[in-house]
């Protein structure tokens, strides 16, 4: 009996690989306008929807360009809410966090440490989580802690209700407000440090200035706007 023939092979198919980087894009990220807009960085995406919910966090002496070492502490967080332009992720800011280690440098042995936690609301109606911290030089009574921290949570949320968002957050980074709240308890007792360690806004910072804000104002080790180049007499702009 001859021998049934094998069926022959299909060929296979030749699998076509579709290269994902190729498609995708990169969007300049950017920050909000409390922050002069200064260019964040960039992250890669096939479609601006993909960008946008995205958050990042850098300190304070990066958005500076380096220069205020003193500020690599603070920790800032945004999040990108909408794509425009040409690739450009525009960013809101959404709250800021202390390094531990420089949180744990503020308590040593042998000192008080009072920590607070409350809800504020501003001029314009945003909500913001602060979290102070204060430091005593010694240990201090139970009674002057509770007193203490009475008189913080009403000097923060007093201060709030006459800034903006956009003003508030210049003079919480800035380190304006841990002085006006230094200032504010120094009848009751001079305490050696205080912070903010934390916030979490809740709303959106409005980019628009108000009449009380100094046009080209930016937040203490953020970046100035650069300034136009002069034109000599006679000049037509550039188009």
């Amino acid at each position: 009996m001859a021998d049934k023939e094998a069926p022959a092979k299909k060929a296979p198919l030749a699998r076509t690989v579709k290269d994902k980087w190729r498609s995708k894009h990169w969007f300049k990220v950017r920050a909000p306008g409390v922050f002069q807009h200064a260019e964040l960085g960039e992250t890669m995406a096939s479609e601006p929807e993909q960008v946008v919910g995205r958050t990042l966090e850098m300190s304070l002496q990066e958005i500076g360009g380096g220069a205020d070492i003193g500020k690599a502490h603070i920790k800032l967080r945004f999040r990108v809410e909408r794509v425009s332009g040409e690739h450009v992720a525009e960013t809101t800011f959404i709250g800021h966090e202390l390094t531990s280690d420089f949180v744990r440098r503020l308590a040593r042995r042998k000192r008080s440490k009072i920590d607070l936690s409350l809800e504020v609301t501003t001029k314009d109606g945003v909500q913001i989580v602060v979290k102070p911290v204060a430091v005593g030089e010694q240990r201090l009574q139970t009674h002057l802690r509770t007193e203490l921290r009475h008189r913080l949570e009403t000097l923060l949320r007093e201060e709030a209700q006459q800034r903006t968002a956009a003003e508030f957050v210049k003079e919480m980074l800035g380190g304006d407000l841990s002085k006006l709240l230094a200032h504010g308890v120094r009848t009751l007792y001079p305490l050696k440090k205080i912070e903010i360690r934390c916030s979490e806004v809740l709303g959106t910072i409005s980019d628009e200035p108000t009449a009380e804000e100094t046009p080209g104002a930016s937040v203490e080790g953020g970046p100035s706007p650069p300034e136009a180049p002069a034109m000599a007499e006679g000049e037509a702009p550039a188009p």
